[in-house]
């Protein structure tokens, strides 16, 4: 498509500025750019920026193919560091991280700073677009309210909406360009205006009739999937304790063609979502004294995933006569899910960790993930052909397209992905 350049009486030199580069980021802006929009890409990160240009960053093929036509497209797709650039753009997309701390509380660090810099580079006229997960009530609360007191009113000054991100890093089959879009805007015109930037690079978009609706459409989401995950592995363990394969069962109850959807257990979850977004809402609800016991429940188990892949490896070990403290193990797969290099909130860090606590020796090999940082400093993957040197292998992620047929050699195996179904002597959780 080519290049829509903006009016001649148009103040903005850019159709979109997208203020922060990473797994969200950076593919939105590639999306928009393909979509005819002239997009300056914003980052924090000097390093980011370079790896970004130096094409040496985790993207779907579609995007880096994608990556590598914008760098050429000249100032049609400009990378920059300087926060005062968001003032050059008719629509501002904010794409910063919302992680979660030590203490399960929300970290709001980066979105708040992101926020304030936006805020104070705005000029009338603008768009200003939240995407990244938070909770009830933070548009207004980083946006709007900071924009009054600027003397810019949403709505008439300048333009506010909330559309959640919906990004599934690694999975060709969810790129952006199928996907729907949830907007709530402060008044309908900032719905429209924000509608109009994203049609272009989502199958439709939905709205709502708030920014707080879809503020919680995207913890709904998410609160979603990490309860019916919770139910899955409680129900692999069930089915274990009655000798049952708990994917078989799964796959027969998704022959139904209404009222259920498949999930599958595992050894945790990972990832940007999944184990943070529902403790936004959780940390909301506690402030207003709000009771949510199946959520709180749910989340608890989450936690806890990994560590009973610890507790079902020891007795997996048991079993043949050898104790984790004196055992060298191999995990496979340090990442969050297949096909990804990020080990963002990776069960299979903690697990390490555990085991290592436990004093066994650990190595792992994963092709996509060079090293990880865990507690006793930085490890590096091993290349694994052989299971005879390790007392047992703990498969944690399946990469598509890798070689794991040496895993049938393997004396003791826990299959924390329950896909390994020719292996009949391994062990599940």
């Amino acid at each position: 498509m080519p290049i829509q350049r903006p009016a001649r009486d148009s103040p903005f030199r850019y159709d979109v500025a997208v203020v922060g580069l990473g797994y969200v980021g950076l593919p939105t802006a590639l999306a928009l750019q393909a979509a005819g929009q002239r997009v300056v890409g914003m980052e924090i990160s000097a390093e980011r920026v370079g790896a970004i240009r130096e094409g040496s960053v985790d993207l779907l093929s579609s995007d880096r193919s994608r990556l590598f036509e914008a760098l050429e497209a000249g100032d049609a797709f400009r990378l920059t560091t300087d926060p005062a650039e968001s003032a050059t753009a008719r629509v501002v997309l904010i794409c910063v991280p919302t992680p979660i701390d030590h203490h399960l509380a929300p970290d709001l660090h980066a979105l708040r700073a992101a926020c304030r810099s936006v805020v104070e580079q705005a000029v009338p006229g603008q768009t200003l677009v939240l995407t990244s997960t938070t909770y009830v009530g933070c548009t207004r609360d980083f946006l709007v309210e900071p924009l009054r007191a600027r003397g810019l009113e949403a709505g008439k000054d300048i333009f506010v909406a909330f559309a959640p991100e919906r990004i599934d890093p690694g999975n060709e089959r969810h790129v952006q360009k199928r996907v729907p879009r949830v907007v709530g805007g402060v008044t309908p015109e900032c719905v429209r205006r924000t509608t109009e930037l994203l049609e272009g690079c989502a199958s439709y978009v939905h709205p709502v009739s708030s920014v707080e609706a879809a503020e919680m459409t995207k913890l709904y989401e998410n609160t979603f999937r990490a309860v019916n995950i919770s139910m899955a592995n409680e129900f692999a363990d069930i089915s274990r304790g009655m000798g049952l394969d708990i994917t078989e069962v799964i796959d027969a109850a998704a022959t139904k063609p209404y009222g259920f959807m498949p999930f599958y257990p595992g050894p945790g979850v990972g990832g940007h979502c999944i184990p943070c977004d529902p403790h936004y809402l959780l940390w909301q609800l506690r402030g207003d004294r709000i009771s949510s016991p199946l959520i709180e429940t749910a989340m608890t188990q989450v936690a806890a995933r990994p560590g009973r892949v610890v507790q079902r490896l020891v007795e997996v070990l048991a079993a043949n006569g050898k104790a984790l403290g004196n055992a060298k193990i191999l995990v496979v797969g340090v990442a969050y899910k297949p096909g990804v290099a990020d080990v963002r909130e990776s069960p299979a860090l903690e697990i390490i960790d555990r085991m290592r606590e436990a004093g066994a020796s650990v190595s792992y090999t994963d092709d996509l993930v060079d090293s990880i940082l865990v507690r006793g400093g930085r490890m590096h993957s091993v290349r694994a052909t052989d299971a005879s040197e390790w007392d047992a292998v703990l498969v944690h992620t399946l990469h598509p397209g890798v070689d794991h047929t040496w895993l049938d050699n393997t004396p003791v195996l826990l299959d924390a992905t329950y896909r390994l179904t020719d292996i009949g002597h391994r062990s599940v959780l």
